[in-house]
């Protein structure tokens, strides 16, 4: 579907001012500060996708009777412009993403955008707004394309009217304080998705099914909160809002495989192809908690990293659970776990070539 539109450009009455803008942008945390515009595409069976621009970023009325509101028609995306060298700024495989939104709208019945719209919406949005990226080491221009279900009646059946928008965030790093490694918590309790359900669709459902298992994490005093599979209990899924990985003493990297429960990250693929490149042994197989905690005790489990857009590649030193804790490796960054790192975000922000074709330079 490479359908596009001609995107119109309304202007902005009163942007935010310039000093208001850099202030906000010396420290921006994570999806607090916003910029002046999104993008905005209309959706009905009679007229199809219609009506896209660039509009000023304004608030949206909408009926209480709203389909969104009652039955969940809803689907997201979350992907990064960054600044490059030469004071610039690129994506990084945006076409994964508009591929991803597509799946994700199959799944929860919705009518599928294009990707040429979904391209152009990304690319006008960051060159509009072209002065909210910052230029500190971990900022970037956070976009959060999202499709909503907006007809108007109370009655279980897709809609037949939908909004599609995009928010742009300036943000700084994902994790607050600087922690070398993050903490997880094992929920017993909670299950984050079941075969058949929509744990591989990027919707908000899958996100407030994880909530109350994070609360559970935070009280534990950790970061997140890692999910075990449906139906044994014993397979290590994902957590909250991110991939996992696991590094042996042999140099091998491995992942949970996509059985269709878990969402499938384009960090997560990209680390994969990265790994691959370098010449590593690379399992996508499962891994149950048991065997976690045995190889961590062992040492042939040497280190692990959470993954995604928002935080990239995050290093997890310790996992706690209702038996107690154990540590991973040093408990800190590992080698591996720090090389991967650096060269997907000097792939990402520009600093070193791009062997695979995943980067749109924009300006």
């Amino acid at each position: 579907m490479t359908e596009t539109l001609a995107f119109t450009q309304e202007p902005h009455a009163s942007p935010v001012a310039v000093a208001d803008r850099q202030a906000q942008l010396a420290n921006p945390g994570f999806g607090r500060v916003f910029t002046d515009h999104m993008a905005l595409v209309h959706y009905s069976e009679a007229e199809g996708w219609h009506d896209a621009k660039i509009t000023p970023r304004v608030e949206f009325r909408v009926d209480p009777a709203c389909a969104v509101l009652h039955y969940a028609q809803e689907i997201f995306e979350g992907l990064k412009a960054y600044r490059t060298p030469d004071g610039g700024a690129q994506l990084f495989r945006a076409d994964a993403n508009a591929r991803r939104f597509r799946q994700s709208a199959r799944r929860l019945a919705m009518a599928e955008l294009p990707e040429g719209i979904f391209l152009d919406s990304i690319r006008q949005l960051v060159r509009t707004d072209r002065d909210w990226i910052p230029d500190s080491p971990d900022g970037a221009l956070y976009l959060r394309p999202f499709m909503i279900a907006s007809e108007t009646f109370l009655g279980v059946k897709p809609s037949s009217e939908y909004l599609y928008i995009v928010i742009a965030s300036s943000v700084g790093a994902y994790f607050k304080g600087g922690a070398p490694a993050v903490t997880l918590w094992v929920s017993e309790n909670y299950t984050r998705a079941a075969p058949g359900g929509t744990g591989d669709a990027k919707c908000g459902g899958n996100y407030a099914a994880s909530l109350a298992a994070q609360s559970e994490a935070i009280k534990q005093g950790c970061d997140q909160v890692v999910f075990l599979d449906a139906v044994e209990r014993k397979w290590i899924e994902e957590l909250g809002g991110m991939n996992i990985f696991f590094v042996f003493d042999d140099g091998t990297l491995q992942t949970p495989p996509l059985t269709g429960t878990i969402l499938p990250g384009v960090t997560r693929d990209s680390i994969l192809t990265l790994g691959r490149a370098q010449g590593l042994t690379v399992r996508e197989e499962l891994y149950s908690f048991d065997q976690w905690k045995a190889d961590a005790a062992s040492g042939r489990l040497v280190e692990s990293f959470a993954c995604g857009t928002a935080a990239v590649i995050t290093p997890i030193g310790t996992v706690k659970h209702s038996g107690g804790e154990f540590t991973i490796g040093s408990g800190g960054p590992g080698q591996l776990t720090g090389a991967l790192r650096k060269t997907l975000v000097d792939i990402q922000r520009g600093v070193t070539p791009d062997p695979h074709g995943w980067t749109e330079k924009l300006f």
